[in-house]
């Protein structure tokens, strides 16, 4: 009766430690496939009815200024955005949101003490890509 006792202990010390899942490992070619530039916002524009979405126009040093979404809205106001440069994620296939076109991502870092917008230690030719 003492050893079924000492088996439950142990399930019951079991079950209450967290499975952590197994690590998966990008290789340098799956780096590769991302493409990340610096840009220079433009404009911030909050999406009417969305509490989240500002539209950014992004100077990537292309014809025109790239369009993109990104919720941070919440985080930020425009004129901590904008003629401020940041990385974007550029070769996304672009998606709707709210009836506008995302063109890219914006790289940002959160924990529980908020957002944290990443920023070149110096200025950089927009479309500078990260690598």
């Amino acid at each position: 009766m003492e050893e079924l006792q000492k088996t439950e202990e142990v399930v019951q010390e079991n079950k209450e430690v967290p499975i952590i899942p197994e690590k998966i490992f990008a290789t340098i070619d799956d780096f590769q496939k991302i493409e990340i530039k610096v840009g220079t916002v433009i404009s911030a524009v909050p999406v009417e009815g969305a509490d989240k979405l500002y539209i950014l126009q992004v100077d990537l040093n292309e014809e025109k200024p790239r369009q993109i979404l990104s919720g941070i809205r919440e985080y930020v106001q425009p004129e901590d955005l904008i003629g401020k440069q940041f990385p974007f994620v550029t070769n996304l296939a672009p998606r709707m949101l709210r009836g506008h076109e995302s063109q890219g991502m914006i790289l940002a870092g959160s924990d529980e003490n908020g957002l944290a917008l990443l920023n070149p230690s110096k200025p950089l030719i927009n479309g500078t890509r990260l690598r």
